[in-house]
């Protein structure tokens, strides 16, 4: 579950991937969202194309990921599209996803079940109640701003107390700032809101200098790098590696 001194140290010299998954790549990860019947519901496939198409969220988090085999946790895991892109990427390291959506991870479960996914479990938990135990690394992939700060701080302290050594944190979040790209992403997660696919509303965005005290005061190696790719976006990726 660990990796070895010169895949941390070299952390931050590594050009982040910023691209998103090329057309053929996207197409076949998203097939599995596809319905089993030809009349059927269509929409989690065009959406899971469109994210992989067009948002370099999934490769940055694989590349993250890379150098640990430890079991990873996927806090607000939606569909459970990380799994599919882990196992895309030959990353087979077992993979647990929690949301409060149940209507998603309904489906994401039975998406999973039928592209024949190993070690891959799909629950539905309020992260306001509680967390599952785990020991290894997390991901929070744009789920922090619907936080409140005290409850961010809370969070992220417990996700730290879970990390062995080599297991990674990486976090992807909009930050707040006085950029367009900010103010974008903010206008943004509201419309998702309002539309229904987000059921919570946006609380707070945390800043950069917030997240690394956090982070690097817990001891662990931190690095922010932007990860908004082409997108309007304030998107940044945060990776802590337990040393």
């Amino acid at each position: 579950m660990t990796s070895n001194a010169s895949d941390s140290t070299s952390l931050a010299d590594t050009p982040l991937s910023t691209t998103p998954f090329p057309r053929e790549d996207a197409r076949g990860i998203a097939r599995a969202f596809l319905p089993g019947h030809v009349l059927g519901n269509r929409y989690d496939y065009y959406y899971t194309l469109t994210k992989l198409r067009t948002d370099p969220l999934y490769p940055g988090v694989l590349q993250a990921l890379r150098p640990t085999t430890a079991p990873v946790l996927d806090l607000g895991c939606g569909l459970g599209l990380l799994a599919h892109a882990l196992r895309a990427d030959g990353q087979s390291l077992p993979f647990t996803g929690v949301d409060i959506d149940a209507a998603k991870i309904r489906r994401g479960r039975a998406v999973a079940a039928r592209a024949g996914l190993a070690d891959v479990r799909l629950d539905v938990l309020d992260l306001g109640v509680g967390l599952p135990d785990h020991q290894g690394s997390v991901t929070i992939l744009d789920v922090l701003q619907y936080l409140s700060p005290e409850r961010q701080r809370e969070l992220l302290g417990n996700v730290i107390a879970m990390l062995v050594p080599g297991a990674r944190l990486v976090i992807r979040s909009g930050l707040a700032d006085d950029t367009p790209r900010s103010r974008t992403t903010r206008i943004t997660d509201r419309l998702a809101n309002l539309a229904g696919w987000m059921q919570e509303r946006a609380k707070s965005y945390p800043t950069a200098d917030g997240l690394r005290s956090q982070l690097e005061g817990a001891g662990l190696q931190t690095t922010l790098r932007p990860l908004y790719g082409d997108t309007p976006f304030n998107n940044w990726l945060i990776t802590g590696i337990r040393a």
